[in-house]
C-alpha cells in the first residue's frame, strides 16, 4: 500500500507483463493516510481488471486475554513495542509475510505451479535508494523451494522520486510511506503528521511498556541528536499533545487496560469482549478530556 508498491504494480502493467494477483497485508494499524489511498488505488486496478485481495494475520488463541485483531492490539495485550523497537522484524514476518503465504497457499494458480514442480514467482516493491538497498542486501540470494523473488524498481533503476513521479504521471495521488502509525522506522517529522488519536495511542503503548523495558527508552530505542528514545517526549516537547492530555494517559490509562484484561480474563471466550472495545472507549474518554 506504499509509495514504491504502487509504482512498481502502474509500471509493470504498463510493460505489457503478467499480473495474476495483488495481495495487501493490513496490519489493522497502518497509517490513516494509506487506509484513505487503498480504495483509490484498488478502483484502478478494477478498471484494468486486476485481481487483488487484503490479507490479515488471524490471532487464535487468546489464553485469558480479550481478542486481539491488529499489530496495535497484540503490542498492548502483551505490554510491549513492535519487535522493530528492539531491533528485529518479527512484526513483519507475522503481520505481513505469514498472512500472504498462507492465502497463497490455498490460490489455485499457486496450488497448480507446485504441483507442476514449479514456483509462484512474487514481486517485491524494493528501489534503488540506499535504504532499500540495505533492506534487499538481506534477502540477495534468498532461494525458496515455492517462490522466486523478482525486484522489477531495483532492475529499472528507479528511486523513490522516480517511482513518485510514475505515480503523478499516471493521475494518480501520491501515497505516503507505508507504515504502522507506531513504526520506530518513522522519522520525526512524519509523527508530527499524525492525528491525535494516533498520537495518544502512541504514548499509551509506550506507558503500557515502559515497566518491561530495559534495554531501549521507547519506539525511537535510544535519544539521538536528531530525537529522543520515546515518541512520548516528542509528542510533549513539540506540543502535539496538551501536557495535561499526556500525563492524564501515561498515569491512568495503563492501569485501566490490566483491570480491563482482568475482568475480560473471568469471561468465557465466546463472550469475551474484543481489546478493540476497550480502544474505542479509551479514545472517547481522552476527547472528552481534551475538550
Amino acid at each position: 500500500m506504499g509509495l514504491d508498491s504502487t509504482a512498481m504494480i502502474i509500471e509493470w502493467i504498463a510493460r505489457g507483463r503478467p499480473l495474476d494477483l495483488v495481495l495487501t497485508a493490513d496490519t489493522g494499524s497502518e497509517r490513516p493516510e494509506t487506509y484513505d489511498y487503498l480504495p483509490i488505488f484498488q478502483r484502478w486496478m478494477d478498471a484494468r481488471g486486476i485481481a487483488h485481495e487484503i490479507v490479515r494475520y488471524a490471532p487464535k488463541r487468546f489464553k485469558h486475554w480479550p481478542p486481539y485483531f491488529s499489530l496495535l492490539e497484540n503490542c498492548f495485550t502483551n505490554a510491549t513495542l513492535p519487535s522493530i523497537s528492539f531491533g528485529r522484524h518479527s512484526c513483519s514476518q507475522k503481520w505481513k509475510i505469514q498472512p500472504q503465504d498462507k492465502w497463497v497457499e490455498s490460490w489455485d494458480p499457486a496450488k497448480q505451479a507446485w504441483a507442476r514442480g514449479g514456483k509462484v514467482i512474487k514481486l517485491i516493491g524494493y528501489d534503488a535508494s540506499p535504504a532499500d538497498s540495505r533492506r534487499y542486501a538481506h534477502r540477495e540470494g534468498h532461494v525458496d523451494p515455492r517462490y522466486d523473488y523478482c525486484y522489477p524498481l531495483r532492475d529499472w533503476g528507479w528511486d523513490r522520486h522516480r517511482c513518485a513521479a510514475r505515480i503523478k504521471a499516471e493521475g494518480l495521488p501520491v501515497p505516503v510511506k507505508s507504515s504502522c502509525f507506531f513504526c520506530a522506522a518513522m522519522k520525526p517529522h512524519e509523527v508530527q503528521t499524525l492525528p491525535a488519536w494516533c498520537l495518544r495511542l502512541i504514548v499509551l503503548m509506550e506507558a503500557r511498556a515502559a515497566p518491561r523495558l530495559i534495554n531501549v527508552e521507547g519506539l525511537w530505542r535510544r535519544s539521538t541528536r536528531a530525537r529522543p528514545g520515546t515518541m512520548t517526549e516528542f509528542i510533549r516537547d513539540r506540543g502535539l499533545l496538551p501536557p495535561r492530555e499526556i500525563a492524564a494517559i501515561v498515569n491512568g490509562a495503563p492501569v485501566a487496560l490490566v483491570e480491563f484484561q482482568a475482568v475480560a480474563a473471568q469471561i468465557p471466550i465466546e463472550e469475551r469482549p474484543p481489546l478493540r472495545e476497550w480502544i474505542d472507549r479509551f479514545n472517547a474518554g481522552v476527547t472528552r478530556l481534551a475538550a
